[in-house]
C-alpha cells in the first residue's frame, strides 16, 4: 500500500473515531437513561472514554509526523476507557473538575473511573511524593471530591500504594511513634466512607499487588482502613504482574477478610492465621522440587489454596469482598532484569521496559469476585525518573533521564500499544 493511501487510511480512522464519539454524546443527551442507585458496576456497564485523552492527542501528533502505525495504535488506545487521576488542587478545584468529568460521562451513559491520590506523605517522599499538607486538609479535599461526584455514577480507586506503603514502612526514622501511620489509616477510612456516601459510587481501596504484602497483612490493613464500608479493593495499580496472579491473590484476600470477621469464632480478628503467597505448611520451603514457595510462581501456591479450602471452604459468595485489577501494563507480565545486571534495587516496578497493554477494560470479567479489569494507570505516563539504584540520574534501561512521575511519555505509550496482549484493536 502506498504511503499516501496509508495516511488517508489512518486519517479516516481517527476522523471516524471522533465522529463516533460526537454522535454518542448527541444520542445520549437526547435520550438519557435512568440509573439505579445500586450495583454501579454490572457486566453491561460502560466506562467513560475521554475524547481528549493524551493518547488521542498523540495520535494526531504521530499522524502529522507521518508515523502511520503509531498514529493508528494511539487512536486504538484512545478508544478505550482509562482512569482519571486527581493528585492535587484546592477543594474547590477538585470539586469542579470531578463534577465536570462525571457530568460528561453521564451525558454518554458511561461510568467515570477516578483515582484519589492526595494522601499526606504520599509515596514515602519518593518519585510520586506530595499530597495534602495535613489530615484536615486531606479530608476537606476528599469531601470536595465526593461532592463533585454528586449523584453521578463513578468508580473511585482510593490512594494507590497508600495502604501497602504506610508511613511505618518508609523507614525507621519516618514514623518512630506510629502517629503518622495511625493518621494514614484514619484518613483512608474517612475517604472510603465519604466517597461511598454518594449514592452511585463504587469505592475500591488500593491493596498493592501480589508481590508485595502477604495476604494476612494486607487483609488486616484493609479492615483497619475501612474496606468493609466500601465495595472492595484494587490490585496491581501502576504495576505489571500477570492478571491471573493478582486474581488468585485477590481471592485469598477476600477469603481472609471473611475468615477473620465472619468465619469460625476462634478465628475472629486473626488475619495473621491466613496462608499467603509465601506460605507452605505441608512441606519445607527448602527449594527442593515441589517444596519451594515463590510469589512469582503460582505452581507453588497449592499449599495456600489447600489452606483456604480447608479453613474457609466455600464461603458465602455474597459475603466476600470484591476487587478490581489494573491491567494497563500487564499484558506481558512482570519484568525481571538479567541476573547480575544490577547490584542494587532494579526498581522492577518503575517504567519497566518491554511491557504491553493487558486485558481490555471491562466489567464483564467472568470471575465472580472481580468486578472489573480497568486501565487505572494511564498507559504512557511515566512512573518517575528511575535510576535502578545506580547512583546516577540516567535510567540504564532507556539511556535517558526518564520523565517525572505522571508526565506523558510518547515512547512508552507506543511500546505498550505495540506489545499489547491481546493485540490492540479499536473499542467497538
Amino acid at each position: 500500500m502506498k504511503p499516501r493511501s496509508l495516511r488517508r487510511r489512518a486519517a479516516a480512522v481517527i476522523a471516524a473515531l471522533t465522529v463516533c464519539t460526537a454522535l454518542t454524546v448527541t444520542q445520549a443527551q437526547a435520550t438519557p437513561t435512568p440509573t439505579p442507585t445500586h450495583d454501579v458496576i454490572i457486566p453491561a456497564a460502560k466506562f467513560y472514554v475521554d475524547p481528549h485523552s493524551e493518547a488521542a492527542k498523540q495520535a494526531l501528533v504521530d499522524l502529522g509526523n507521518g508515523d502511520i502505525q503509531d498514529a493508528t495504535n494511539m487512536a486504538r488506545l484512545a478508544s478505550w476507557p482509562q482512569a482519571e487521576w486527581f493528585t492535587q488542587g484546592t477543594p474547590d478545584e477538585v470539586r469542579v473538575r470531578v463534577h465536570n468529568l462525571a457530568r460528561r460521562a453521564r451525558a454518554v451513559d458511561q461510568i467515570t473511573v477516578l483515582v484519589a491520590y492526595d494522601i499526606p506523605g504520599r509515596d514515602c517522599s519518593q518519585y510520586s511524593s506530595g499530597g495534602a499538607v495535613s489530615s484536615a486538609a486531606y479530608r476537606q479535599w476528599i469531601d470536595a471530591f465526593a461532592a463533585g461526584i454528586g449523584d453521578n455514577r463513578a468508580v473511585v480507586v482510593v490512594e494507590p500504594d497508600g495502604l501497602a506503603n504506610l508511613p511505618k514502612d518508609c523507614g525507621p526514622a519516618t514514623d518512630p511513634t506510629g502517629e503518622l501511620t495511625a493518621a494514614r489509616i484514619a484518613d483512608l477510612r474517612y475517604a472510603v466512607k465519604a466517597l461511598k456516601a454518594r449514592p452511585r459510587t463504587a469505592v475500591y481501596l488500593d491493596a498493592g499487588n501480589v508481590q508485595w504484602r502477604a495476604v494476612g497483612d494486607i487483609a488486616q490493613r484493609l479492615l483497619d482502613a475501612g474496606v468493609q464500608y466500601g465495595d472492595g479493593f484494587a490490585l496491581n495499580v501502576s504495576n505489571n504482574h500477570p492478571t491471573d496472579h493478582n486474581a488468585r491473590y485477590g481471592t485469598w484476600i477476600a477469603k481472609c477478610v471473611w475468615y477473620a470477621t465472619e468465619g469460625p469464632e476462634q478465628a475472629r480478628g486473626h488475619t495473621d492465621w491466613c496462608a499467603s503467597q509465601y506460605y507452605s505448611s505441608a512441606a519445607p520451603n527448602d527449594g527442593a522440587p515441589g517444596d519451594a514457595v515463590s510469589p512469582t510462581d503460582p505452581g507453588t501456591w497449592r499449599w495456600t489454596d489447600a489452606w483456604f479450602d480447608q479453613n474457609v471452604g466455600t464461603a458465602p459468595a455474597g459475603e466476600l469482598r470484591h476487587f478490581v485489577i489494573d491491567t494497563s501494563r500487564d499484558g506481558r507480565g512482570a519484568w525481571t532484569p538479567a541476573p547480575g545486571k544490577y547490584s542494587g534495587d532494579p526498581e522492577a516496578w518503575c517504567n519497566a521496559p518491554g511491557r504491553g497493554l493487558g486485558p481490555r477494560p471491562t466489567a464483564y470479567t467472568g470471575v465472580p469476585l472481580i468486578d472489573a479489569y480497568l486501565w487505572i494507570k494511564t498507559p504512557g505516563e511515566s512512573d518517575g525518573s528511575c535510576t535502578r539504584d545506580t547512583g546516577g540520574t540516567i535510567d540504564p534501561e532507556y539511556g535517558i533521564v526518564d520523565p517525572p512521575a505522571g508526565a506523558w511519555w510518547p515512547d512508552q505509550a507506543h511500546a505498550l500499544a505495540r506489545n499489547a496482549v491481546p493485540r490492540l484493536t479499536f473499542n467497538r
